[in-house]
This record gives structure tokens, sequence and C-alpha cells, in this order.
């Protein structure tokens, strides 16, 4: 079994991530990426970016991690972004209260369940202190605000906040962005990069830390025209595990297609199932093992304030299919745990409305008609002489509330006296006074406020699944070994260059100008003549490297060309391949778009028989 300890011993080995500011004794929920995993990190991002950016035609933003406190009271964050709080009357230590509930009961999505339930499922199980054992059963639970607030400005400044989602950077600049979209639904617009959250019990790794990195979709369409292009993904299978199936006894996730799903309505939205059907071939393309993998759909009590419907994205880590020391066949391993990678929501038009409200600004965009339309428009044109003595400082406002009031429930000027609310206060304004009429206008046009969808994508969640789902260990030569099976384009090394020995000046300078022809290739090169060659593989194994490149004196010798021996890291197979052809080759077999195999390499040049690989 894949052990999360196994899967992070090696990443701090090797370079991939680990805990930061060591020297300082650390700080819980902050980590760094080594060389590794920076370049895993980097790879795994532009694979993102050419999915849903380019491909998309989408138009990519970067707006500041820091915003001032305005946007986040009219985005709700101050007010619903929280999490469950319990601390230790003990040892003082703070919790998530709803990961004590699944780490000890069988329930699997606490975070949906009201606290008074999560306070009585903590009484009910006797759950205890993680770090000391005292007992919290008679502790309350309470809300935690997740953002991290700062001072913009010298002196008290200006309250800000880190940002808690890339989202809100988007949706603020809507205003210019439609511009930059000619004003033309629909239109997508990309974000990736930092995101912060005051996280109450970071864990995991990287899977639940305080900063970390998002890249997020926000498609900004017309609810009323606008259709995704749902055949491209109508035959993508997909396991989805809907809120009907979590809430029945023996309910369970299912295999099915998007088209299916959207037309049976288990997808509520086609847009959502649309991105459903991208991102399951984009998770394929990454090395995302799918027997690992689902959608699951948010329970009513899961649901972000701005979601109509929300499915998130699930990978499990932590354990695979199959047991350790077989990447092809062994015994069922224990179940790990499942994790969200992504979330697929349909915002509708809360946020934009939002952002409109609490800025003044337009967030609508002009929707010219094919052809002028004459239509009925009940309208208001306030006596502001009667009404200016009689509300004083309000009557600007009164008016305003008779206009949007004529707009939303024309009936109610048939009375009499007409009923308006101003900051809370009802008042009330003869109809004669409101000169309401219906007028026959002719409209070129209407401003929407557009609805969107969004996939925000977690991605050192990604990350990490990427590298705990490409852990494998079998034997070669009799010795046991450890690999990542990572997808050439995620892996951080495209290949390694070692010279056989270190003490021969030919090999040493072949190898040097093999390595320097390699990266002009404009490939990733490692260059190693460190330790013995078997160990040399090992290291580069580990770290996932797709081909070592070997410079030996049979390469050498005799009047025909240069060759160097190519060895394939899964199946530890390697061909001689000459010099000349070397980097043509290696850059073919790392090209997704071409269908160069290793097989098609040992046809042309032959196989050398190697050690036996096991398992």
């Amino acid at each position: 079994m894949v052990a999360r300890e196994d899967v992070i011993e090696l990443a701090k080995r090797r370079g991939f991530f680990f805990g930061a500011n060591g020297a300082y004794g650390g700080v819980a929920g902050f980590y760094t990426y080594g060389p590794n995993g920076a370049a895993v990190k980097d790879n795994l991002e532009s694979a993102w970016r050419d999915r849903f950016t380019v491909r998309q035609g989408n138009m990519e933003i970067e707006a500041p991690t820091i915003m001032p406190e305005a946007v986040f009271e009219a985005s709700g964050h101050l007010d619903g972004f929280d999490d469950m709080l319990v601390e230790c009357p003990e040892c003082g230590e703070s919790h998530r209260a709803d990961h004590l509930v699944e780490d000890d009961t069988d329930i699997e999505e606490a975070e949906s369940i009201p606290i008074p339930e999560v306070e009585e499922l903590i009484r009910e199980h006797d759950l205890r202190c993680p770090a000391c054992e005292a007992p919290l059963s008679d502790e309350p639970v309470e809300e935690f605000n997740l953002m991290f607030e700062t001072s913009i400005g010298p002196g008290t400044g200006q309250t800000g906040y880190m940002r808690p989602e890339t989202a809100q950077g988007i949706f603020v600049e809507f205003p210019r962005l439609k511009e930059y979209a000619r004003n033309r639904l629909p239109f997508g617009v990309t974000q990736i990069g930092p995101a912060y959250r005051n996280e109450i019990s970071p864990r995991k790794g990287i899977i639940r830390v305080r900063e970390f990195t998002q890249a997020e979709l926000e498609t900004f369409i017309d609810p009323e025209a606008d259709e995704p292009p749902l055949h491209e993904v109508a035959d993508v299978e997909v396991r989805l595990y809907p809120a009907t199936e979590q809430a029945a006894d023996d309910g369970e996730a299912y295999t099915t297609t998007v088209g299916e799903a959207v037309e049976e309505g288990v997808v509520g939205s086609a847009w959502v199932g649309y991105y459903l059907g991208v991102a399951q071939e984009w998770y394929e393309r990454i090395g995302v093992d799918t027997d690992r993998f689902r959608f699951r759909q948010h329970l009513p009590g899961e649901l972000a304030h701005y979601a109509a419907d929300c499915w998130d994205a699930e990978s499990q880590v932590g354990a695979a299919g199959t047991a350790a020391g077989s990447s092809d066949g062994g015994e069922p391993r224990d179940e790990g745990d499942w994790i969200e990678i992504t979330g697929f929501a349909y915002r509708s038009d809360y946020d934009l409305s939002k952002h409109a409200e609490g800025s003044g600004e337009s967030f609508t965009v002009f929707k010219q008609y094919d052809e002028p339309e004459t239509v009925e428009r009940a309208t208001v044109d306030p006596d502001m002489a009667t009404l200016g003595p009689e509300f004083g400082g309000d009557a600007g406002a009164v008016a305003d509330a008779l206009r949007t009031l004529a707009e939303r429930d024309p009936d109610a000027f048939d009375a009499g006296e007409v009923e308006v609310e101003v900051d809370g206060e009802t008042h009330a304004v003869d109809a004669e006074v409101a000169n309401f009429s219906v007028e026959e206008v002719t409209e070129n046009g209407e401003h929407v406020t557009p609805h969107v969808v969004e996939p925000s994508f977690g991605v050192d969640r990604i990350v990490y699944t990427v590298i705990d789902h490409a852990y494998r260990t079998d034997e070669v030569d009799g010795e046991e070994r450890t690999y990542l099976a990572l997808d050439p384009e995620m892996a951080a090394t495209d290949a390694a260059v070692f010279p056989l020995v270190s003490n021969d000046e030919r090999l040493l300078d072949l190898a040097d100008d093999v390595t320097a022809d390699l990266r002009a290739a404009g490939l990733s090169v490692e260059y190693d003549d460190s330790g013995s060659i078997g160990r040399r593989y090992r290291r580069q194994d580990e770290v996932g490297t797709p081909f070592c490149v070997t410079v030996d004196r049979d390469g050498i010798e005799g009047d025909g060309p240069h060759t160097v021996t190519v060895r394939e890291r899964d199946s530890a197979r390697q061909v001689r391949v000459p010099v000349a052809d070397v980097g043509a080759e290696i850059a073919a077999l790392l090209d997704p778009e071409d269908d160069r195999a290793f097989e098609a390499l040992a046809a042309s040049y032959g196989e050398i028989e190697t050690g036996v690989r096991t398992g």
C-alpha cells in the first residue's frame, strides 16, 4: 500500500515539496516546492493553461492577491466564509470540528452538517483532542472566518484581505474585461495564482495548506441564449456520485456519459456537464488514475453561498488499486482518502449582481437585438416638489424606489397609495404624486447580467494526486526500486545523461555534447556522473524521469557512428541509438501529438539485453 508517509518522505527526499521555514521551526500550512516539485507544478499549470485558456479561446489575467475590504463585503466572504472550530480546554489547540467527526465516525461529509448537530456528534462519540486526548464533549463549536486580514498603507491604513480565491479578481474587473471581449457573450477569463485561507488545522502535506495555488476559469454566459458545445464531450465517460446516491444506504458512484447525465437531469446544468467532460479528458492527459477518481455532487448543506449547483472532482490518495510491488495486478489495497481537487459551480448572477450593488458600477452587457422591438414600459415621474417637503433627505431614495417598483410590479400603482421601503423604513406615497404611466418604447437591445460557470482547480492537490497515482514499486535485477510512472508531460526532467564511468575523458566529452544537444532541442536534461550506474538510474526513476541516456565505451569504439543507450523508465528496457538521432528520437517519444512509442524505437534499433524487471 502507498501510504501518505511514503509519498511525503519521497517528496521531501527528492525535492518535490517540504515544510517551509524549517530553519526557524516551520509554520504549519506552508510548503516550499523543491526543484522537482516546482517543475512538476509548472508543467501542470502549463497543461492547464493549454487546455482551459488557449484551446478554449479564453483570456487570462493576473490580479492582485490583496484586495480591499469592500470587495469581500460585496462577495459575501466576510459573513459566510467560515469553518467550524472547536478549542481544546486543556492544551488550547484549535481543531476543525467537522474533521474530527469525519476522522472518528462513519460520516464522510460533516462539513454539510449544522453546528448544533456537530456538537451533538462530538458528545455522542466522546471525541477527544488529537493533541492531548482531553475530552471535547462540553466545548462549543464556533464559526471561524478563514480570511487573512491585513492593512493597506501606513498606520491603520485601509483594511484589506488576502484573497481566499482568485475568482474575485476576475469578477471585480468585469466592467473592463467585457470591453476586451467586445461586449459579446459568452466569453471566459482564466487566472492561475496564489490564494490564502487561514486553515484551522492544516494537515496531510500539501493537501490542506494556508497558501495554495488555484487555476480558475470564469465563463460569462447569457442564461437565456447561450448553450455549451455539449456534443464535443457527450460521449465522455464520467464516474458520478450524486447527492441521491450519497443519501442512500447502499448508494455508490456509477459510470455514465456526460450526455446521459445532462439528459437525465443528474447534472442539472449543461454548462457544468460540459466542463466535467472537458476536465475528465484533461485529468486523463496528466496521469490521474481514473479508477481512483470521481465527480461528487455537493449536498444541500455544503453548497457555497453563491452556488446553485456544485460538483467536486475527487481523487483517492493514500492507497491504490493494487498492492505495492505490482504495477499491473495484485491484491486490492485498503481504501485511501477522497480529496477534492476541483470544484464545478453554476454561480448564476450572484457575483456580478453583488459587485454592481456594492460598487455602483455597471456589471451588465448590452445585448443588441437583431431588429428593434416596440415594448410597453411602466414608468414613473415622481413629483419632487411634493416628495421633497414630505420626505426630506430621503426624497431621492423614495423616488428611486418608486422607479424600481414600477419595473418589478406595475400593478402596485393601481391602488390610491403606494408603499416603498427605504433603509428598512416603509414610506407611503400617493399614486398621483408618483405619476405612473405605461408607455410604448422602441428598444434596440437590453442590458443582461451574465451568469457565471466556474471550474476551480486546486493545483497543489492535483500535483499531490499526480505524484501519489504515479507511485510504483517493483524489482529490477533482483533489487526493489521505487519509481514514479509520471506522464512525460508532467515529469520534472525529460531525460538524464550519464557517462558510464567518470574517469574516461572521451565518455565525459561525449556526454557533455549529448547533454548540450538535448537541451538545444528544448528538453529538460539532468547530467549525472556520481555513483554507480544502477544508483543513478534509481535516482531518476524516483523522480519520474522518462528516459536515461548512457554514454559507454561500446558506443564509441569501432569505425561506425557513435551510439548511446536509451533506457525507458517504466519497463527498464534499453535500445542503442546513434548520437546523431537521439535528440530527435527522444523528442518524438515525449511529444503527446506524436504516435512514436518506445516499442517503435526498439523495433528500429534493436533492444539490448539487460537485467530482468519483475512485478
